[in-house]
C-alpha cells in the first residue's frame, strides 16, 4: 500500500496530467499540477508506485463505463466492482476513491479513448498488465450474467487500443463467461470442456501442447510477477485467482488424458 500511502502524503507529481491524472483528481479533490516540486521529489514517488497508481485509477474508471455501457448499471455489476475492492483489501479510503472512479467512468462524456491511450503510454510493454486489465473489465461486463453487444463494443475499442488480439479477447470472454454460469464440477474444479478453454488448447492438443499452454499461462499470470511490472499489491488476490483457475483447468486436463 505504498504507493498509496504516497498519494495521501501529496507525492502527486510524477503522475499528473492528462486524463487519469484528472480523474484521480476530480475524486481525490487534489488539483493536480503538471510540474514536480521538490516537495514530490523528495518524497520518493518513482515509477513503480506511478505505475500502480495509473492501473488502480484506469481499472475503476473504466469499469463504470464499461457497466453503463448497455444504458444501466445493474445491482451485481455493482457488487462485482465491491467485490474486486474486497480481492484488493483495500482500506475505507482507497475503497472511497474506487467507488468515486467508477461512479466518475459512470458519467456522459467519459474520455474513454483519451483515458485508454494515457493508460497504454504509461503501462508501456507490459502485455501482462495490460491482459490483466482486460480481464477485470470483462469480468465486470459479465457481472450480471452475460455481455450486452454495447459491452462487448467498448472492450474491443478498449482491445484495439491496447493492441490485443481479437482472439486473445474471445478466450478472456469464453474462459471468464464460461466459469462464470456454474457449469462446472461440484468440487469448483472446471467440466472438461472448459477446462480446454480455459487453457485455449483443441481437444486434440498433443501433451506438450498442452503443458506449454498451462506454463504460458501461469506465467502471464504469476502475481509476484505482475506487481513486479506495477499492478498494486492489492491485486495480488485477482491474478492469484486466475492462477488458482488456471491449475485447475490442468488438472482436469491431466487427469482425463493420463499426463
Amino acid at each position: 500500500m505504498n504507493w498509496w500511502g504516497k498519494i495521501l502524503g501529496g507525492a502527486f507529481g510524477m503522475m499528473i496530467g492528462g486524463p487519469l491524472g484528472a480523474l484521480l483528481g476530480a475524486v481525490m479533490g487534489h488539483n493536480f499540477d503538471k510540474g514536480l516540486s521538490q516537495t514530490e521529489k523528495q518524497s520518493g514517488f518513482g515509477q513503480q508506485e506511478r505505475t500502480q497508481t495509473m492501473f488502480y485509477t484506469a481499472t475503476f474508471s473504466v469499469m463504470g463505463h464499461v457497466c453503463k455501457a448497455d444504458g444501466q448499471v445493474t445491482n451485481d455489476e455493482i457488487a462485482l466492482a465491491k467485490q474486486v475492492m474486497q480481492q484488493m483489501d483495500m482500506d475505507v479510503a482507497q475503497r472511497k476513491a474506487a467507488i468515486g472512479l467508477f461512479n466518475e467512468g459512470k458519467k456522459d462524456g467519459f474520455p474513454l479513448n483519451d483515458v485508454i491511450k494515457q493508460f497504454k503510454q504509461e503501462i508501456g510493454f507490459r502485455p501482462n498488465l495490460l491482459r490483466m486489465f482486460i480481464e477485470v473489465q470483462i469480468m465486470a461486463a459479465y457481472a450480471d450474467g452475460s455481455m450486452h453487444p454495447a459491452e462487448k463494443d467498448v472492450l474491443l475499442k478498449i482491445c484495439q487500443v491496447l493492441n490485443i488480439s481479437r482472439h486473445e479477447f474471445d478466450h478472456l470472454c469464453a474462459m471468464i463467461g464460461g466459469m462464470g454460469r456454474g457449469a462446472g464440477r461440484n468440487d469448483g474444479s472446471p467440466s472438461l470442456k472448459q477446462a480446454y478453454v480455459i487453457l485455449d488448447v483443441k481437444e486434440s492438443a498433443s501433451s506438450s501442447e498442452i503443458k506449454k499452454a498451462y506454463r504460458r499461462l501461469l506465467s502471464q499470470h504469476h502475481p509476484d510477477k505482475l506487481v513486479a511490472k506495477g499492478l498494486p499489491e492489492e491485486m495480488m488476490k485477482v491474478a492469484a485467482d486466475r492462477t488458482h483457475e488456471i491449475r485447475k483447468a490442468y488438472e482436469v486436463i491431466k487427469k482425463e488424458k493420463g499426463l
